[in-house]
This record gives structure tokens, sequence and C-alpha cells, in this order.
């Protein structure tokens, strides 16, 4: 492999570890299937790869990558004929579609999740049941037979590792993570 072919590997690598998950997350706000999200993030990269000699690499990648996964969910949409109340309204008027929310969210979404992965096996099912299912400490201590303390620690103990993990979007997800604090 030539010194060229590693460099655009490494760049290659990099980029897509950043921006997967995130498009694929971003993908699924149109599209829903997750399988059919993922090939179509693949196939971006795929190009990327093909043309790597004659791609960019010095320039941010982030809005060519969002914009080429935008246009191929579009395409997809119609191209499999799988409208839906959503699909219909971006292929009628696509000029009003504003995506920039969407990537945004869909890339955060992307983040918490890999740092939710990040959490141990039993820190993560509490952290989860107290803020995705709303459930109180007591509650969570009856279904997983523990103690109320151990909850209270391990909901601190998930609140520590995330903070550190998503310190990039601290602000928004301060706004999350702690609009449940009345679950005690």
């Amino acid at each position: 492999m030539s010194s060229n072919d590693q460099i655009f590997k490494h760049k290659f690598e990099t980029l897509f570890k950043e921006h997967f998950t995130g498009l694929c997350y971003f993908a699924q706000k149109y599209l829903g299937d997750l399988d059919s999200c993922k090939e179509i993030v693949h196939n971006v990269f795929l190009k990327i790869w093909e043309n790597r000699a004659d791609f960019d690499w010095d320039k941010p990648a982030k809005s060519y990558l969002f914009t080429s996964v935008y246009n191929r969910s579009i395409n997809y949409i119609r191209d499999h004929k799988k409208f839906t109340s959503s699909g219909n309204d971006i292929l009628n008027h696509p000029e009003q579609v504003e995506y920039t929310d969407t990537m945004e969210t869909a890339e955060l979404e992307g983040k918490i999740k890999k740092a939710l992965q990040k959490l141990p096996e039993k820190c993560r099912e509490v952290f989860e049941l107290s803020r995705f299912e709303g459930k109180k400490y007591a509650e969570i201590a009856k279904q997983l037979n523990i103690s109320i303390k151990t909850v209270e620690t391990q909901i601190s103990k998930a609140l520590k590792i995330l903070k550190e993990e998503l310190k990039d979007y601290l602000y928004i997800i301060l706004i999350f993570l702690f609009t449940n604090h009345d679950k005690i």
C-alpha cells in the first residue's frame, strides 16, 4: 500500500468513525428503517472512498456528508415508493425542508447512544429506567431488587460518566439529563 493510500485510509477511517452513527440516525428521521439507513450511509462512504484522490480532505466534511445522506434518503423514498406522510411532504416540497436541526439532533442522539454504551451494564440499566422510562428511584429499586441508595449511586455514576463523554455538548445535555431530577 502506498503512503498516499495509507494517508487516505487513516483520514477515511477517522471520518467514518466520527460520523457514521449520527448519519444513520439522521437518515432514520426520513426513512425509519435502520437497515436502509445504514445502506445509504455506507454508500455515501463508499463513494468517498472510490473518489478519495479527488475528495478535499482538508475541508470539513460534515455538511457534505449530511447533504449526501439527505439526498440519497429522498431518492430512496422516491425510488421505493415508501411514502410516509413526512416522505410525501419532503418529496412534494423539498425546498421547504430545513434539515439543519434534524442533522444536529441526529448527531447528538448518536453521541448520546455511544456514551450510554460506555456505562457499566447495571449503571446503564438504572439510568435508562430513570431517564427514559420515567420511573422513580423507589420503583427502580423494587424492580431491580436493590436499595434506593444504590439507585442514587448508580445515577450519580452515570451522570458523571456521561458528563465527561459528552462534555462538548454539555449545555444541551444538562437540560435533558436534569429535567427528571424529581424522580426521587
